[in-house]
């Protein structure tokens, strides 16, 4: 075990050219005929290591995060990987971070010397894992669900060793449709609701009957479907429009409300009931810190439309043939219990495990011996694999 005073952490920064349509990215990331990238590889002094291990979300840094930094303690090389859209998901498009995965295996390989790359998708990275993977292993997509050209096949993606799926969804998407609030009736007024499905209005109390539950998930479901139509159609009229105008921002307002943080009697487990890894969910649903808030017509196709998304992890995790770990957390109060489950029963692959760490809630938040339970988790089955990279 490495005190904290023993880690080496050094900055990597990798810049790659790609031509775009228009600016999607504030400031140099990603602006001027080229995309800026920036890492911090995190690892113990004088300690060499063949493998790498690369944690990566679309839209987060986690070099501050308990996750990675445990796993470096206990001797791992880590690089925590920021996508070109670090801080900021509004304009996210998913299969761009592929290329950005990509292009930090690619140096891991090529420059950095590592012989084994793991891709530990913890969170949201989990989903963007097995979205790289399957596309690494068997590259399939020439364009982004809104019809951009983002060629993967052409791509060269270099596929991890092995996958680990920590505490994780199975997209962002398949997330946003479990809490978003299907109450709003008008996207531009949010204080326009439908009282019978508004779980915070006081009329409706948990627990929950069956049939109001259905009722709930299938307005959800139309409410993100509404959004969506309502996407694509305004991308058809600026195109139509034949001017520079080729993109526009906007707000989806009340996107935290699911019933499973009010009642414990649905898909029960150890998690906290009446708040989330993000607080209070009546607060959150209203504030102005949400998922999906803030999007791009583009990205919302990407990230955000069940219907559209690339990034599924129960469609990936089928085409994928690397070692895959699956970690649940029993008491994990951002991700609904099934997610894990759902995508491990669709994966193919002949290496796969499935673990649960009890009690263990998102971020581990207080809970260092699960920390250190997860981290001897992974490092066995790595090691089991001739991945520990000791």
């Amino acid at each position: 075990m490495t005190d904290e005073q023993d880690l080496q952490f050094d900055w990597v920064h990798l810049h790659y050219d790609e031509r775009q349509s228009f600016t999607e990215t504030y400031g140099f990331a990603g602006n001027q005929g080229a995309v800026n990238l920036e890492g911090i590889l995190i690892r113990p002094k004088n300690a060499p290591s063949d493998t790498l291990q690369i944690y990566m979300h679309p839209a987060s840094t986690l070099q501050l995060l308990p996750v990675p930094r445990e796993a470096a303690r206990r001797g791992a090389h880590v690089l925590c990987a920021a996508s070109r859209y670090a801080r900021n998901d509004t304009a996210c498009i998913l299969e761009k971070v592929l290329l950005d995965l990509g292009a930090y295996i690619r140096h891991a390989k090529r420059a950095l010397g590592y012989r084994h790359v793991v891709l530990v998708g913890w969170s949201g990275g989990g989903s963007l894992s097995l979205f790289y993977q399957s596309q690494a292993e068997n590259p399939t997509i020439t364009h982004t669900p809104a019809g951009d050209t983002v060629d993967l096949t052409q791509a060269g993606l270099i596929p991890a060793d092995a996958v680990i799926f920590q505490a994780a969804h199975s997209s962002r998407a398949r997330l946003l449709l479990d809490i978003i609030d299907p109450s709003v009736l008008d996207e531009s007024d949010p204080d326009r609701r439908d009282p019978s499905l508004d779980i915070y209005g006081g009329a409706i109390a948990p627990p929950y009957s069956p049939e109001f539950i259905a009722l709930y998930r299938t307005a959800q479901l139309e409410r993100v479907r509404r959004i969506t139509a309502w996407v694509k159609d305004l991308l058809e009229r600026l195109s139509a429009n034949g001017g520079a105008e080729l993109e526009r921002g906007f707000v989806t307002h009340r996107t935290l409300a699911d019933p499973r943080f009010l009642d414990p009697a649905l898909d029960p487990n150890d998690r906290p009931i009446g708040r989330c890894y993000l607080g209070d969910p009546e607060t959150v649903n209203s504030g102005p810190v949400g998922l999906a808030r803030f999007s791009t017509l583009r990205s919302w196709l990407s990230q955000w439309s069940i219907d559209d998304t690339n990034g599924e992890g129960v469609a990936c995790a089928a085409r994928i043939g690397a070692p895959l770990l699956f970690i649940e957390n029993s008491a994990d109060d951002a991700v609904p219990a099934y997610h894990c489950k759902s995508v491990f029963d669709a994966a193919t692959t002949a290496d796969k495990t499935y673990a649960v760490i009890e009690g263990a809630t998102h971020y581990y938040v207080n809970q260092p011996d699960l920390l250190g339970q997860v981290t001897r988790l992974s490092e066995t089955w790595l090691g089991d694999r001739g991945l520990r990279g000791r």
